[in-house]
């Protein structure tokens, strides 16, 4: 099985707990394009390795691939084989570069021996990496970090970006408020905010918070405001892995998210803008406040909003 069917089983996974899905639930190939951002056949690969590990069932006479258990069990057990190893060693690496333990460029050998991981399988963690936007791959085994959100000033500066452009967003012109995308996110932060936030990991709540936030940017009809708040996810996801996850807190913000979805779902878009505003330049102070009070520390108090 390929690096790549690997690491989208593991992005179908954080799919599947973000959504909540309940056991029995069909997973197709067309239904996970638009989650993956790829084609079919690497995600038939996915599927296959899913059921290869019993996450995924055959339910005949229908054809196709069914949840073996629901969501809030896998949120709670280890999915697949080795996966526990090499998200250590992913969260290893993504700490060491924040903390500055790390040089600008990082070959595959001294990676190896800080993560103990063979070569396929550390290339599997850099290509999660290169995913979501902080390494990227040069030659001769080599890979270079990219900048990221690493400090309470360059957090500053994003969520001021994003509380400026993301409530914008929901009053162009060429908004489109599709019902069944607002029902789906609704759906979803009311399970989290029902109890979900307690049962899902740490990838899976920061997926659901990005697919909130991506999503209202894909309403937008601006591809280019979509480009930069999904950019923005990839930098701060990074600060993220420092921290430990405030879950009452994480379950405030879905009670807010679901305020504003409430608004857009009643067609009052600039309330609904107003409160997105609110949303980030709170979170956002709270958010530098507590980098500034951990100053070098390893670890803060998380938010995801």
């Amino acid at each position: 099985m390929g690096s790549l069917h690997v690491l989208l089983a593991h992005r179908v996974l954080d799919h599947i707990r973000a959504e909540g899905l309940p056991a029995g639930h069909h997973l197709t190939e067309q239904s996970l394009e638009p989650v993956l951002g790829t084609s079919r056949s690497p995600i038939r690969g996915a599927l296959a390795h899913l059921a290869a590990q019993g996450v995924l069932v055959p339910r005949p006479p229908r054809r196709g691939l069914f949840l073996a258990r629901d969501a809030a069990e896998m949120a709670l057990a280890e999915d697949l084989p080795g996966a526990p190893a090499e998200e250590r060693a992913y969260l290893a690496l993504a700490r060491a570069r924040l903390a500055g333990e790390l040089p600008a460029v990082l070959s595959e050998s001294e990676a190896m021996r800080r993560t103990g991981l063979a070569r396929d399988a550390l290339r599997r963690v850099l290509a999660r990496a290169a995913q979501e936007g902080w390494i990227e791959q040069r030659p001769s085994r080599r890979w270079s970090f990219l900048p990221m959100i690493d400090g309470p000033e360059a957090c500053a500066e994003s969520y001021a970006l994003r509380a400026a452009l993301e409530p914008a967003a929901l009053r162009m012109p060429g908004f489109a408020p599709d019902p069944a995308v607002l029902e789906r996110l609704r759906a979803q932060q009311r399970m989290l905010a029902e109890g979900g936030v307690f049962r899902a990991g740490d990838a899976e709540l920061f997926a659901a918070n990005s697919t909130f936030h991506e999503s209202l940017a894909t309403l937008s009809g601006n591809r280019f405001v979509l480009q930069m708040v999904v950019r923005q996810n990839q930098l701060r996801r990074l600060v993220e892995y420092r921290a430990v996850l405030d879950r009452g807190r994480v379950r405030h913000q879905c009670f807010e998210h679901l305020s504003i979805l409430d608004r857009l779902m009643a067609d009052d878009r600039d309330a609904a803008a107003r409160l997105l505003e609110g949303h980030l330049v709170h979170a956002g102070e709270e958010k530098v406040r507590l980098l500034r009070r951990a100053g070098g520390s390893a670890e803060t108090t998380k938010e995801t909003p």
